[in-house]
């Protein structure tokens, strides 16, 4: 790690160095009537320059060598211009921008993203880079290389169930939008990518703010926001079609047709998916399908549009993870759906799975009401129904509320049983901005208001002693409603022509109510409201063309989740508090013609954190406990460097502190005589929140000419501990992967083109595990230990040709 630190150091000399070049380019940008434009962005093609016009629409570029360049000039509501310059010391360069007959989409998710100018940090990736990564694997392996992501995945391959961890805070605390609309499930508060199965192939960019980030619609962000734009239909009518096939049987076929603009108002796309994989691990297989429709209509001053994404998704149940123990024996060992046939042989139950439907309507309206105002509204509503099937041996019958059944003389207390634990959600709502701009001064207020309707209920398909239970006897049943309203309000305001500041509150209001018994027929009935204020304030400064500094700080506010509440039910003094985040940022950014450089330095600071024990419910959430005071304090050190036209490199490292103050940890101690108990507390210390490496770095070095392009992909993650003991029983190593990726793209005369990508995964044939949970006991005041992992699979590789018409 000494080693990467250095680097960054002479990264920054080289970046910095270049920086001195004296040559530039400067202008101003004007409308039609003359007028100059404030806020133009102005980027150098194949570089890593960009600025924006001032107040007056003038703009300086500075870095650059003497030679030839494309400059693009784009502008909200304007259409982009490119102009050739050939630079010999300055050059003048005047643009005038048309204004766009038609409104675009990118107004639907504006009011909710970070604008160049924020005091935010954050991250973006455009269609081009997601269209080449996205051969197989989940969205959370599609943002990996972005700085302090950790990704997942059960099957050990990045297909199925995947998650992902930004700055160690996990998917609860990661808001997620499609177009400016939620989509975390208001229960859990979390996105679980295999219900939108390839959703990537329908997206045109992704941003990442990390921390708090600046106010969006649904789940609270106290990690990081994910927002995702879907694609506009293209202006000509268009056929793309992508098929991928590799290791453990991954298939991918994609197919999508758009209409082009009809009559200059209408247009229509289509996208259909279907993903199938064996997975690593054993019975983790994949059956999912997906579909995208959209459809607009745009005039001069309004765009209507209209999405619906259908979700399908069989899987595997891989949620147990391998036990420690079998590790080295049988890494892709899967206890799931485990049993004993008559004759005393191990069996597994083919359909261990998971089985849910979930589709997103969505209609969306914008309209410029003048020059300077857009408003916005979005409808949306999300069915979602499906259930998990489980083999379960030698269960008490007592526990699904049934009498023992009687045959001849003998009781039957006990019987295997499939069941299915039954999930119907129904979430919609509306959400609302509007957004004004005028010369330095821009104000966005919006807000939404959702309502979610939930039913969990189990039934018993098969016993092996039945008796007179009929078949889908029902065990339980709960339900929940859970209603937020939020408004918040976003002032960005130019001090000078080279600092703004940037102001933003939110009040968030949450009902949530659960009524009825859980699985294990405990009462889980009770009901929360809460009011969350949620200020965020900061300052953003140019130094110059070249050099950035920022500086923020917010205040968040975030709700238990539906699993804290019901490990906790029917005991009043452990249910969960709600979580408070301080969120203190600062960032530089250095940009030249060849190279660019950041660094961003974060202090995160909770009251009430809710951290993880380590262990799992029943169905796969980890079971978290309230810790009074606790940080997260790092260094986000981004780079990227073009050596030649050929060379070009990009990385970026996270190192950071994750602590809980004065941890407690509460255990029961047997002893073994009697077996008789005694209920301990043991103060720890200082020590370090669960699932939050220290050292997160990763890397991409590609070299190309002309239609071939390769990739040698790294990633390095430090050690982490899952659990808040510091355990190296309850651990997970530190491990160092590369991935290399050949890309092939040949264009056509007529607009077609040809691309092939060859991905070959863990090139050295590490082996690792991503994840893990566990716990302990004690036994006459020795620690016991318990642990499951998920392994990665060693070398594997994807093929993937893609044609487009």
């Amino acid at each position: 790690m000494k080693r990467m630190i250095l680097f960054f150091s002479a990264l920054l000399f080289i970046v910095y160095t270049k920086a001195q070049v004296s040559s530039s380019i400067h202008g101003k940008v004007t409308d039609e009537n003359g007028e100059p434009l404030s806020g133009v962005s102005v980027t150098v093609f194949d570089t890593y320059i960009g600025v924006s016009t001032g107040y007056d629409g003038t703009f300086r570029i500075n870095g650059l060598q003497d030679g030839s360049y494309t400059l693009r000039f784009s502008h909200i509501g304007y259409e982009f211009q490119t102009k050739e310059v050939l630079l010999r010391n300055e050059i003048k360069v005047d643009i005038t921008l048309s204004q766009l007959q038609y409104m675009t989409g990118e107004v639907l998710v504006n009011a909710t993203r970070a604008s160049d100018n924020a005091p935010l940090a954050y991250s973006s990736i455009d269609k081009d880079i997601i269209k080449k990564t996205n051969i197989s694997q989940d969205i959370p392996y599609l943002l990996s290389l972005t700085p302090s992501v950790v990704e997942t995945s059960e099957a050990g391959n990045g297909v199925g169930y995947t998650g992902m961890r930004i700055r160690g805070t996990d998917a609860n605390r990661i808001n997620v939008t499609v177009d400016g609309i939620p989509i975390n499930d208001p229960e859990s508060q979390s996105v679980f990518w295999v219900d939108v199965p390839d959703i990537a192939s329908s997206v045109d960019n992704i941003q990442i703010q990390r921390g708090v980030g600046t106010s969006s619609n649904g789940a609270g962000a106290f990690g990081a926001t994910v927002s995702l734009q879907t694609s506009n239909p293209g202006n000509v009518p268009s056929v793309e079609a992508g098929s991928s096939y590799g290791s453990f049987n991954t298939f991918k076929n994609t197919v999508s047709v758009s209409t082009g603009m009809l009559h200059d108002r209408f247009a229509f796309q289509v996208r259909y998916s279907d993903i199938n994989s064996d997975g690593f691990i054993d019975r983790t297989w994949s059956d999912h399908k997906s579909a995208f429709l959209g459809g607009l209509y745009r005039t001069g001053k309004s765009l209507l549009r209209a999405n619906i994404i259908l979700g399908e998704e069989h899987t595997g149940l891989g949620w147990w993870g391998v036990p420690k123990d079998s590790l080295k024996a049988n890494r892709t060992y899967n206890p799931a759906g485990q049993y004993t046939d008559d004759n005393g042989n191990i069996r597994f139950y083919d359909n261990e799975s998971d089985n849910y439907n979930q589709n997103h309507y969505q209609l969306l309206y914008s309209l410029a009401a003048t020059k300077s105002l857009n408003l916005n509204i979005a409808l949306h509503y999300t069915p979602g129904k499906g259930y998990y099937e489980e083999y379960k041996e030698d269960e008490n019958l007592a526990d699904y509320g049934l009498n023992p059944v009687f045959i001849g003389g003998d009781t039957i207390t006990f019987s295997d049983i499939i069941r299915r634990k039954w999930m119907r959600n129904d979430f919609a709502g509306v959400i609302y901005s509007a957004e004004f701009r005028k010369n330095r001064f821009t104000f966005t207020a919006g807000g939404g208001l959702n309502t979610f309707i939930g039913d969990h209920y189990g039934t018993i398909i098969w016993m092996r002693t039945a008796g007179n239970t009929e078949k889908d006897h029902q065990w339980y049943k709960n339900d929940a409603v859970k209603s937020e309203f939020s408004i918040y309000g976003k002032i960005n305001y130019g001090l000078s022509e080279n600092t703004r500041v940037f102001g933003d509150l939110q009040y968030r209001y949450i009902y949530y109510r659960m009524r009825g018994p859980d699985d294990d027929l405990k009462d889980i009935s009770q009901k929360h409201r809460f009011g969350f204020f949620n200020p965020k304030a900061g300052i953003y400064h140019n130094i110059n063309q070249n050099q950035d500094l920022w500086v923020s700080f917010a205040v968040a506010n975030k709700e238990p989740t539906r699993a804290d509440y019901k490990e906790a039910s029917g005991d009043p003094s452990a249910t969960p508090l709600p979580e408070t985040l301080y969120d203190v940022e600062t960032g530089y950014k250095l940009r030249t013609g060849k190279s660019s450089f950041s660094v961003n330095l974060y202090g995160m600071f909770y009251k009430d954190q809710l951290v993880p024990t380590g262990q799992l419910s029943n169905v796969g959430y980890s079971i978290m406990t309230n810790v009074a005071r606790s940080y997260r304090a790092g260094i986000e050190l981004s780079a990227a460097v073009k050596f030649s036209d050929h060379l070009s490199w990009n990385s970026n490292l996270t190192l950071s502190r994750n602590k809980i103050k004065d941890f407690v940890e509460y255990y029961t101690d047997y002893n073994t005589s009697d077996w008789s108990s005694q209920y301990i507390a043991k103060n720890l210390g200082l020590v370090d929140i669960a699932y939050s490496p220290s050292q997160v770095f990763s890397s991409d070095l590609a070299f190309s000419s002309g239609i071939f392009r390769i990739h040698l992909i790294s990633k390095f993650v430090g050690k982490q501990y899952f659990d808040n003991t510091m355990s190296e029983d309850r651990s997970i190593d530190p491990y160092f992967v590369n991935n290399v990726r050949f890309d092939i793209s040949q264009g056509f005369r007529n607009s077609g083109a040809i691309e092939i990508q060859f991905l070959i995964n863990n090139i050295l044939n590490e082996v690792y595990e991503n994840n893990a949970y566990g716990g302990n006991w004690y036994e006459d005041g020795t620690e016991k230990t318990w642990s499951y992992y998920f392994p990665q699979a060693g070398t594997n590789y994807m093929l993937r040709l893609g044609l487009k018409f």
